[in-house]
């Protein structure tokens, strides 16, 4: 059976809708915790893709969390191998990063509900195509990246000139959350109370706007991850 890694980097941050995606296309997930102590894959071996999930790391931050360097390198095997990569939030920053763009802070985090715009490249792309624009999406990050030299821009917000990009036929980052569900939602707003009160985010009323987003969301997200596991079956 396909199979793919899934580089998680927090309890919470999980696969979410990703999940039933792969599994409607018959293809299993194998998490790797590296933030718990497991081991990064050194290769991609038998795996026929690799998903990298958020987390509250910064990919500048390798020294404290070396297990960042360890993914960049699994993330590197795979682009050339032509293995497909989905990157989510930090999952974004560490594909961009690999393809040699900078990561940085941004002039302030984005956290909560806040428009996407897709880019005129999506028209004919693989995952985005007929997915109408603008949407509202769920974000929750405080770094950004430089589109990466050979990739192509995809979503762009008001603060967030890079919110989705492509590289090549089958690698792709989204900064923003469209994997989320309920239970994610809440998880995070619990387990980083702390960056919620930093930014003066109100974590109450990013939990009483889920029902007026996420419906649409949650539908754009089934059919971009479907594409997307369709191509990790294709390539496989």
């Amino acid at each position: 059976m396909t199979k793919v890694w899934v580089l998680q980097h927090a309890n919470c941050e999980t696969l979410g809708s990703i999940a039933e995606a792969l599994e409607a296309t018959g293809i299993r997930h194998e998490y790797v915790r590296a933030f718990k102590g497991e081991p990064v894959p050194k290769e991609m071996g038998d795996a026929a893709g690799v998903i990298v999930m958020g987390g509250p790391m910064g990919v500048y931050e390798k020294n404290a969390y070396p297990f960042l360097t360890q993914e960049t390198r699994l993330i590197e095997k795979a682009l050339h191998a032509g293995k497909p990569v989905l990157g989510i939030c930090l999952g974004s920053q560490l594909l961009a990063a690999t393809l040699g763009a900078a990561v940085t802070k941004g002039e302030r985090k984005e956290i909560g509900w806040y428009p996407v715009t897709v880019t005129d490249a999506c028209k004919s792309d693989a995952l985005w195509k007929g997915i109408e624009s603008p949407f509202t999406a769920f974000h929750w990050h405080g770094d950004i990246f430089d589109l990466p030299q050979g990739a192509v821009s995809l979503a762009s917000s008001a603060l967030t000139k890079f919110q989705a990009i492509r590289y090549g036929q089958n690698a792709y980052g989204f900064l923003f959350h469209m994997e989320i569900t309920p239970t994610i939602i809440r998880e995070m707003v619990e387990t980083f109370d702390g960056e919620l009160r930093e930014a003066k985010v109100d974590g109450a009323e990013i939990l009483r706007k889920a029902p007026d987003y996420l419906p649409r969301l949650q539908a754009i997200g089934s059919l971009v991850f479907q594409r997307w596991a369709s191509l990790v079956k294709r390539s496989h």
